[in-house]
């Protein structure tokens, strides 16, 4: 049996005004087997990386090594655009070790309505993925029942956008497509993604993220 420890604290500031919400990175940055192009920091993984969307939105020219100096470009880019992560899960058990979110077992959810509470300027809550099982919406689905609260639908258009009411406020979610390879066959699958090809026959799935991703980052 593997614990899988999620490696990183939460990266929330005063001023954070949008959250990143995924599950867990691979086990490989909880027991420091990097691979060369990773980045020890949040979403690190080079072959499923949410920054590589966002290097290509914002035109970043990132570092992909596991240097301090790559770590430290995207914590400047998160400072300066006020966006904080605080992934869902906490730890979680595995009979296998590898990174598929379906061989989560014995799950601790991390507090992210305690965060809200404490960080008021927080909204939205940028979901790396939908409701499929195990993924970060519906972890915070059954997160919302032990405050008996609930998701109420916004937009049934992909990206998903829902809301829930916290005291006083109003908080949205979205939900990404997830930046995992194994979402490009659903990608593939969509009216938008189907359209936007036959007018571009070199458009991808690459693109297809990168275009939904600039609304949000």
């Amino acid at each position: 049996m593997f614990i899988h420890l999620h490696p990183y604290k939460p990266i929330i500031n005063n001023d954070t005004t949008k959250l990143i919400v995924g599950t867990l990175p691979p086990p490989r940055f909880s027991i420091g087997k990097l691979l060369e192009k990773d980045v020890d920091f949040c979403y690190g993984s080079y072959y499923n990386s949410l920054w590589l969307y966002i290097d290509k939105v914002h035109n970043l020219s990132l570092r992909y090594d596991n240097s301090e100096e790559a770590k430290e470009e995207r914590k400047q880019f998160l400072i300066k655009h006020k966006i904080g992560i605080c992934d869902i899960i906490e730890s979680a058990e595995r009979d296998k070790i590898d990174a598929s979110d379906l061989g989560l077992k014995n799950i601790k959810l991390q507090d992210i309505i305690g965060y809200l509470n404490r960080f008021p300027k927080i909204e939205p809550l940028l979901f790396t993925g939908g409701n499929s099982k195990n993924g970060p919406e519906y972890f915070f689905r059954k997160h919302l029942k032990d405050y008996n609260l609930k998701l109420e639908l916004i937009s049934n258009e992909i990206p998903r956008i829902h809301q829930f009411s916290l005291e006083d406020r109003m908080i949205k979610t979205v939900s990404l497509t997830s930046a995992s390879g194994s979402a490009n066959r659903a990608i593939g699958s969509m009216a938008l993604y189907q359209q936007l090809k036959n007018k571009n026959p070199k458009f991808n799935t690459f693109d297809f993220r990168v275009l939904q991703y600039r609304e949000f980052f």
